[in-house]
């Protein structure tokens, strides 16, 4: 089980080590390739503290930072509601960033119901909420 979660952790912890340039190619298609990419507008009523908060959702696995540590897990999309889990994360504190990112881990964590809608998200459980927009392919 640990080594699943360790395996899991993988991708996450490269993203954080890996600088984003722009420059690297996409590939066309894979596990590694986002279906949707998300930039979250508000965490629960509040503006993100960071510009760099999203959340990315692939086959069968979903990503999200709110701008320091990285956390995700498998995913599962069954009648408006996401399954996730188990959750992992990397744990940097961060000056300013830890309460949105444990509302958002907590958020993910609840199995919210979510709808989508001429491009933008909605998640939501009973203690947390967030609004998303469809970041451009």
């Amino acid at each position: 089980m640990l080594r699943q979660a360790l395996l899991a952790a993988l991708p996450l912890l490269a993203a954080c080590a890996t600088p984003q340039t722009g420059a690297e190619p996409k590939p066309a298609s894979g596990p590694d390739r986002p279906l949707t990419s998300w930039t979250f507008v508000s965490i629960d009523g509040q503006k993100p503290v960071s510009n760099r908060a999203e959340l990315r959702i692939f086959e069968k696995r979903i990503a999200a930072t709110v701008g320091c540590n990285g956390l995700g897990g498998d995913l599962q999309l069954i009648n408006g509601q996401m399954k996730v889990g188990p959750i992992i994360s990397t744990q940097m504190y961060c000056e300013g960033l830890m309460e949105q990112e444990r509302a958002v881990a907590e958020l993910l964590g609840a199995s919210p119901a979510f709808f989508v809608e001429n491009g933008r998200m909605g998640i939501k459980s009973g203690k947390h909420v967030a609004e998303l927009v469809r970041k451009a392919d």
